[in-house]
Parts: C-alpha cells; sequence; structure tokens
C-alpha cells in the first residue's frame, strides 16, 4: 500500500474548520514533523544570511515563551537522525511536540497578533512540515 506525503506550510480549508468542530475538548499535543529551506526565504524580500533552520528557531523561541500565554507548553524537540521502519522520500529534519490545553486554546495562538508578528521567521524557513493534532491515550495502557 502506498502512502502520499505532502508536506506544507499552512493548512488548507478543511484543516482549519477541524478547529472548530465539536469533538474532543481537552488537551491536545500538536506532532510537528518539520522541514527546512537551504537558506531563508523571506516574503518581504529581505536579504538575509539566515539558513532555513535559523530563522525558523527565531520563531521557535518566540513560540516556546508564548505557549504559556495560552496554557501551553513545549514539550518535546528532536533532530531526526534516521528513518528505522518504512519508507519515504525525504526524511524531516526535526520533530517537536507542543501542549495546548484544548483547540480553541491553540486556535487562539494561531490567530494572536505576537504569531502574526513572529510568523515571518517559520514561512522563511520552513519547506513544509506535517502537523498531526493528538490527544492522551496513555489511560488505554491501564486497561
Amino acid at each position: 500500500m502506498a502512502m502520499n506525503v505532502e508536506n506544507a506550510v499552512y493548512p488548507n480549508k478543511e484543516q482549519m474548520a477541524g478547529f472548530l468542530e465539536p469533538g474532543h475538548d481537552g488537551p491536545i499535543y500538536m506532532v510537528n514533523l518539520l522541514r527546512f529551506k537551504d537558506k531563508a526565504e523571506y516574503q518581504d524580500g529581505r536579504k538575509t544570511g539566515l539558513t532555513g533552520r535559523e530563522a525558523y528557531d527565531l520563531y521557535s523561541d518566540a513560540v516556546v515563551r508564548l505557549l504559556p500565554k495560552f496554557g501551553g507548553g513545549a514539550v518535546f524537540k528532536a533532530e531526526v537522525s534516521r528513518l528505522t521502519l518504512g519508507q519515504v522520500d525525504d526524511l524531516w529534519d526535526l520533530v517537536a511536540i507542543a501542549l495546548y490545553p484544548s483547540k480553541q486554546a491553540m486556535l487562539d495562538m494561531m490567530m494572536s497578533p505576537e504569531m502574526e508578528e513572529i510568523g515571518v521567521h517559520r514561512t522563511a524557513g520552513l519547506a513544509g512540515q506535517l502537523n498531526i493534532e493528538t490527544v492522551d491515550a496513555s489511560g488505554l495502557w491501564l486497561a
């Protein structure tokens, strides 16, 4: 069975609508599989010597400081070293997990003036990513 993987920088309409749909109303863990551009490319045309990773780090560092304002926090960040099972054309560069108290809290943060201000670095640095919304299922292990 083949699986098509398409990295993106922004969600499509259907994915954004998912934030507004009823469903799980507790904490979510957003798993981010990140792929960086070799060189940062700012949409406003500014010249920079930053790599994509360095531009994204400017965004990421600001997000880590912003998350607590919305009740969340940074949970995990790690370099992708190799693929041990399965097959994809290209690996991601970094995996990061952020905790939000609810989908609404994440949406509020995404729509905040602070995110608008720092988002330029995200766009400049990312070649693409997958964001996977997850909910805690550890109680299932206790059964």
